[in-house]
């Protein structure tokens, strides 16, 4: 048994492209083990690096899309923790690029046949659902912005199952 049992997919919303002038508004990871699986949200207060490290401490495979170019780079830079040095990590987008599965997310899921329950909500709308919540107290739209946010999470898991990785 490993050191480490858990397997973990994670997914961060921000409101830019970059994180010199962007904030992270959530990590999505969900954790599953033999026997165990667990979405986990932060936001606000509980992004923090202390935090983000007791979640990913138990973890030995880090699976992202796209997580080398902008997930754990940003999180690098806004939180000062680099997830690579606690755990091993496979952006499936390379994966799926191997495989000749081109686009973002949303578009390999199309070509892998994955569905969606949201649709019409992508990373530009993320950031305009965060600040309808941050400045007018939209809770419903924090609900959205946060099922956005599983979405990806738990459709890394079906990416990766479908590419056999």
């Amino acid at each position: 048994m490993s050191e480490k049992p858990y397997i973990a997919y994670l997914d961060i919303e921000t409101t830019g492209l970059s994180p010199t002038r962007g904030e992270i508004t959530v990590i999505g990871i969900y954790l599953e083990d033999n026997v165990h699986q667990e979405l986990i949200q932060l936001l606000e207060n509980d992004i923090s690096s202390a935090i983000l490290f007791k979640i990913i401490e138990n973890v030995e495979i880090l699976y992202t899309y796209n997580g080398s170019r902008f997930d754990l780079p940003y999180i690098k830079a806004r939180l000062g923790i680099d997830l690579t040095e606690y755990c091993h990590h496979i952006d499936l987008m390379y994966e799926c690029w191997r495989r000749n599965l081109y686009g973002g997310l949303k578009g390999v899921e199309k070509q892998l046949n994955i569905k969606r329950n949201l649709t019409g909500v992508d990373g530009r709308m993320a950031v305009k659902l965060w600040y309808d919540y941050k400045f007018y107290g939209n809770k419903q739209n924090l609900d959205t912005l946060l099922e956005y946010n599983k979405e990806d999470v738990l459709n890394l898991r079906l990416v990766k199952e479908k590419l056999y990785v």
